[in-house]
């Protein structure tokens, strides 16, 4: 069941109360017992989806997808790169050395 916010207008309570969809708004105040509440607009809860298909990524096409896959192997290969390069560096500067 949702939960609705509302406000007195004659006194100023504000409450929540859960109710089911099909029921009619409050009427009564609470506190005061006057016939002023009114139902407020109230930001709801928020939603968490777990699983796929709920991002946008989910529905990219195979093409997108294969060209994706290409493109990570290539950047952790050219990260890889400069490591050797340096280790060559050193053992070049270690034969000079000697």
């Amino acid at each position: 069941m949702p939960t609705y916010d509302y406000r007195c207008d004659a006194c100023g309570h504000q409450f929540e109360a859960f109710q089911s969809i099909k029921d009619d708004p409050l009427s009564k105040c609470p506190q005061c017992g006057n016939y002023s509440v009114k139902r407020l607009i109230s930001p709801g809860g928020g939603f968490l989806f777990k699983g796929s298909g709920y991002y946008i990524t989910d529905y990219r096409s195979q093409s997108y997808q294969q060209a994706a896959k290409k493109d990570t192997p290539a950047s952790t290969t050219s990260d890889a790169k400069p490591k050797e390069k340096s280790s060559d560096s050193s053992s070049s500067t270690k034969t000079s050395k000697e």
